[in-house]
C-alpha cells in the first residue's frame, strides 16, 4: 500500500503529496516520567497515612509498609468519638474562617487602592506588599511573641488571626492587583456618566469581576491558615486556653505524645485532620487554576 496521498485541485492535474514523518520525541516519555515520580513523592505520604489509619498497631508493627490486614475502623471511630477531636475542629475552622474573612476584606480594599488609584509612594507601597513574600513567619517569631504579649492578644484567637491575616495579605496583594488593574477604565467611566459613585462601582462593577481572583486567594488563605501549626503553637500552646480548644495542627501533636503507643489512632486522628483542608483544595482546584492564570495574564 502506497504512503503518498493524492490531492485533487481545481483547474490542475493531480499531485503527490508525501505525508510528513515525524520524529519520535524522545522528552515526552521523560516528562511524564518526572511528573509521575514528584506526584508519587507529594501523594505516597499521605496515602500511606490514611491506609495507615485503617490498620491496627500490632499490623503496623508487624508490616509498616504493607497493606491493612485486616481493615479496621476501629482508629477512626475512637478518634471521632472522642470530644477533644471535635474541640479542636471548632478551634480550626474558627481561625480559618475568621482568617480567610479579614485576607479577602483587607486585601480586597488595599489592592483596589493600589490598582485603580493614581498617587505618589503608589509603586513603592506595591514593592512593600511584595517584599513581605521574602520574610517568612519564623523571622518574626520573638518580636511577634513579644508583641502580642504587650497587646493582651497571647494566648487568644485574636492572637492567631490578626498576625495570619498581616502575613497572608502580600500574596493576597500580588494576585488581585493585576485582577483589579486589567478591568478597563472605560466600564469606571461609563458607570460614572451613569451617576456611579466610586463605591457604587466598586461594589456593582469590581467586585464581580474579580470573583475569581477572590475565591483564589480565599482557598489559599482558608488551607494555609487550617494547615498552620508555628502560629498557633507560639500564640496558643503556651496560654491558657485549654488543649480540647487547641487547632487540629496543635491537636495532632498533643494526641500523638499522649497516645504514642497507639500509632493507628494517631494516622487515623492525622488522616481525619487533613480531610477537610484537602477536599476544600480538590473541589475549588479549577478555581485556583483559573484565579491564578487571570492574575498572570492581568
Amino acid at each position: 500500500m502506497s504512503a503518498t496521498t493524492t490531492i485533487v485541485t481545481g483547474g490542475t492535474e493531480p499531485r503527490d503529496v508525501q505525508p510528513v514523518r515525524r520524529g519520535f520525541d524522545w522528552g515526552q516519555p521523560f516528562v511524564y516520567l518526572v511528573a509521575l515520580v514528584i506526584a508519587a513523592i507529594a501523594v505516597g505520604p499521605v496515602l500511606y497515612v490514611f491506609m495507615g489509619g485503617l490498620r491496627t498497631t500490632a499490623d503496623l508493627n508487624a508490616n509498616p509498609a504493607g497493606f491493612p490486614d485486616p481493615w479496621t475502623l476501629q482508629n477512626w471511630a475512637e478518634v471521632l468519638g472522642a470530644p477533644r477531636f471535635w474541640g479542636n475542629v471548632f478551634a480550626s475552622t474558627v481561625l480559618a474562617v475568621a482568617t480567610t474573612i479579614g485576607v479577602v476584606v483587607a486585601g480586597l480594599m488595599a489592592a483596589f487602592v493600589l490598582a485603580r488609584y493614581d498617587f505618589r509612594g503608589r509603586q513603592g507601597l506595591y514593592t512593600l506588599f511584595a517584599a513581605g513574600l521574602m520574610f517568612p513567619l519564623t523571622v518574626a517569631a520573638l518580636p511577634l511573641t513579644l508583641l502580642l504579649r504587650t497587646l493582651g492578644l497571647h494566648g487568644t484567637y485574636l492572637g492567631v488571626i490578626i498576625p495570619g491575616i498581616a502575613f497572608a495579605l502580600p500574596t493576597t496583594i500580588i494576585i488581585l492587583v493585576p485582577f483589579l488593574r486589567a478591568i478597563p477604565a472605560e466600564l469606571e467611566e461609563a458607570a460614572m456618566i451613569d451617576g456611579a459613585t466610586r463605591i457604587g462601582f466598586f461594589w456593582r462593577i469590581m467586585l464581580p469581576l474579580s470573583k475569581p481572583g477572590l475565591i483564589t486567594v480565599g482557598i489559599l488563605a482558608f488551607v494555609a491558615s487550617w494547615n498552620g501549626y508555628l502560629l498557633p503553637l507560639l500564640v496558643i500552646s503556651t496560654g491558657s486556653l485549654p488543649q480540647e480548644l487547641w487547632p487540629l495542627p496543635l491537636g495532632v501533636t498533643q494526641f500523638s505524645s499522649q497516645y504514642s503507643q497507639n500509632t493507628g489512632a494517631i494516622l487515623a486522628y492525622t488522616s481525619l485532620a487533613m480531610i477537610p483542608a484537602l477536599a476544600f483544595f480538590l473541589l475549588a482546584e479549577k478555581r485556583i487554576v483559573g484565579g491564578l492564570t487571570g492574575a498572570v495574564k492581568g
